[in-house]
């Protein structure tokens, strides 16, 4: 355990399951961390109280029938591909799902990518300072074929969970070790809520300008327009299910209640936000992305043209940050 004025950092175990959890003392927040299960911020708790959703039942019952809950991380791809293949630097690759399990959706689409429940993260470095508690974990996508046969550009990917004056960062690094350019479509899938508060009471926030239109699969058709939002959106009776562009990484994405709000901004590079607020579920979700679902394909059909990619031997980063208040 490492503990330095207001914060520490310490790797515990819960349910038999390693975890890293990070304290803020002076705002009363913990967050958790369970590096082998996908290293998924699963809890974060304000004063107790709970604002991301938790997963069901024990860890050790979540590692055997994972399902989303907390930050979840959606790579090599995040969101919807359509259909099993890609293309990338002007060649064709395809899924191989006797390698791997895919994931899918309700439309057969392979979904959220390799990494959303991952065991092969280890613990680089916990440690807590004057200005935070922090966990640095590692990836090695590069050290497993059963990835690279799915998408076959070796990469290292670093990730770093700070929490400092009441906000936690999330900080990303991919390195690209490949001889080509390695196109780069990540996000997070974050599930926030405002316990003890009726959905129909939230009002969200969405730093967007643009909206993309969607197909029956929805999978952008790479058609945008102005969104054209209100300043404040009530859920009441309302579903979102979108994909915007043009995020302000200047302001914030925010869902509120009773005084109580969480606050998510995106870092420059990633320009891109998927909505989430089912009208059955007590959870509003603001997804971090660098590009478009289905982007490497919309890309080479020439209906997207702002995929980003890491050149051969460097390195990308960026964060997202999220800040509760009035709890």
């Amino acid at each position: 355990m490492a503990h330095v004025a207001n914060y520490s950092a310490e790797k515990l175990t819960a349910d038999s399951t390693g975890i890293v959890r990070l304290t803020d003392a002076a705002h009363h927040i913990e967050v958790s961390i369970c590096p082998s299960i996908g290293n998924i911020a699963y809890d974060m708790r304000v004063n107790g109280k709970p604002i991301l959703m938790p997963p069901d039942g024990t860890l050790a019952e979540w590692k055997t029938k994972s399902a989303q809950a907390g930050i979840p991380f959606l790579a090599p791809w995040a969101n919807r591909m359509d259909p099993d293949s890609f293309w990338a630097n002007g060649k064709q690759y395809f899924l191989n799902p006797g390698a791997v399990h895919l994931r899918r959706d309700a439309n057969g689409l392979a979904i959220h990518g390799l990494l959303l429940f991952a065991s092969a993260w280890h613990i680089a470095e916990v440690r807590a300072s004057d200005d935070g508690a922090e966990a640095t974990s590692r990836l090695e996508f590069w050290r497993h074929p059963e990835w690279m046969a799915q998408f076959p550009f070796a990469h290292t990917i670093q990730m770093t969970h700070l929490l400092s004056g009441g906000v936690l960062e999330v900080r990303t690094s991919i390195e690209n070790h490949s001889h080509d350019p390695m196109p780069l479509a990540i996000g997070f899938h974050p599930w926030f809520q405002i316990p003890d508060c009726p959905r129909d009471e939230w009002t969200v926030h969405l730093a967007v300008r643009d909206h993309y239109a969607l197909s029956n699969k929805l999978v952008p058709t790479g058609e945008k327009s102005p969104a054209n939002l209100p300043e404040v959106i009530s859920l009441r009776g309302r579903q979102i299910d979108d994909v915007f562009g043009g995020v302000n990484s200047d302001d914030e994405f925010w869902v509120e209640a009773k005084g109580q709000r969480v606050s998510v901004r995106f870092g420059p590079k990633f320009p891109i936000a998927i909505a989430y607020a089912p009208e059955t579920r007590n959870v509003v979700c603001f997804e971090p992305m660098t590009a478009i679902t289905n982007a490497f394909n919309l890309a080479h059909a020439g209906a997207y043209h702002d995929l980003p990619s890491i050149a051969p031997g460097a390195k990308w980063t960026d964060s997202f940050w999220v800040r509760p208040t009035g709890f």
